[in-house]
């Protein structure tokens, strides 16, 4: 199916305000890299998504969903088919002691709704850049807390365009991984069960975290967030900064002088800057402690011709 075609066929049940053609893709990624989307989604229920991955299914389309950018890298080549953004799924609501929300919310904005109504569990959160859909997704977590602690049930669509609804035991969550990967699911929705806790304490501890944070992260660059997963024993950023890697350089992106563990674009740098970066750190890492570096950060896309 060409790509007027499928114009043609999206119009049939989008607005068009929602389709958006040959859309730079760095305008959604943290990293501020990445080429063009043949065609850029934002669907704003359910029942579109359903249909746009029915569509892509029936008709061999390459489908690819985004959530906020934040934990991802889109090659300069850009990626080829349709790409949805879940942006749109932002809701958030309370009920009693749980919080269901949309795939697009921000895990930040959640952790502070539920702040706001006096539910604890969710304070690990106040820091993490992702949305919801991706924090499930890798079962993201910090400072000792994590989606697996806290998660009830998911709402989800397998690759064919139909409808799950998952139980939180049933997600297989452990450390950057879950059953959405595996099975390539993607989240629509949340919810979460949290405990009744003093807000004064909730805030505490936000407080805590954010300025722990602040501190040790890089934020004043644009940033794909933690690049590598926690090696058994070790921490990444540890063994980076060990072998004389902080402030490496390839073109406009370097190794982060004030964490390791964070690679930074410092000056316009391209999605194939941090690629070679990347598999810089992990050839030096793995040649001098023989402890090799497994990407927590996801590469996607289609590389410059």
């Amino acid at each position: 199916m060409d790509n007027q075609t499928i114009l043609k066929e999206l119009l049939s049940f989008l607005p068009q305000s929602l389709i958006k053609v040959d859309e730079p893709l760095k305008k959604y990624t943290f990293t501020k890299t990445g080429g063009k989307a043949d065609f850029y989604l934002s669907p704003t229920s359910h029942i579109e998504v359903q249909k746009i991955v029915k569509l892509a299914y029936n008709n061999q389309i390459p489908l690819t969903f985004l959530g906020n950018g934040s934990n991802i890298i889109i090659r300069d080549g850009g990626i080829r088919g349709i790409v949805i953004s879940l942006l749109e799924f932002n809701q958030i609501s309370v009920n009693n002691q749980s919080i269901t929300c949309g795939s697009g919310a921000a895990i930040i904005n959640v952790s502070r709704r539920a702040r706001d109504h006096h539910l604890s569990g969710l304070e690990f959160a106040c820091g993490i850049p992702g949305s919801v859909g991706g924090a499930v997704y890798m079962n993201a977590g910090a400072y000792g807390g994590e989606v697996k602690d806290c998660i009830d049930h998911i709402k989800a669509i397998d690759d064919t365009g139909e409808l799950h609804i998952i139980q939180g035991e049933d997600l297989e969550l452990d450390y950057r991984t879950s059953i959405v990967q595996r099975k390539h699911l993607v989240v629509l929705e949340a919810t979460f069960k949290l405990e009744v806790g003093d807000i004064h304490t909730i805030q505490a501890t936000m407080d805590d975290l954010t300025q722990r944070r602040e501190d040790k992260q890089p934020l004043e660059h644009p940033s794909c967030g933690s690049v590598f997963q926690r090696p058994p024993n070790h921490f990444a950023g540890k063994l980076i900064q060990e072998a004389g890697l902080q402030g490496h350089r390839i073109g406009g992106v370097e190794v982060s002088k004030k964490h390791a563990g964070f690679i930074v674009n410092v000056d316009n740098g391209t999605a194939t800057d941090y690629e070679q970066i990347i598999a810089h750190v992990q050839k030096v890492v793995k040649e001098k402690f023989d402890i090799e570096l497994k990407r927590e950060v996801r590469i996607i896309g289609e590389p410059v011709d």
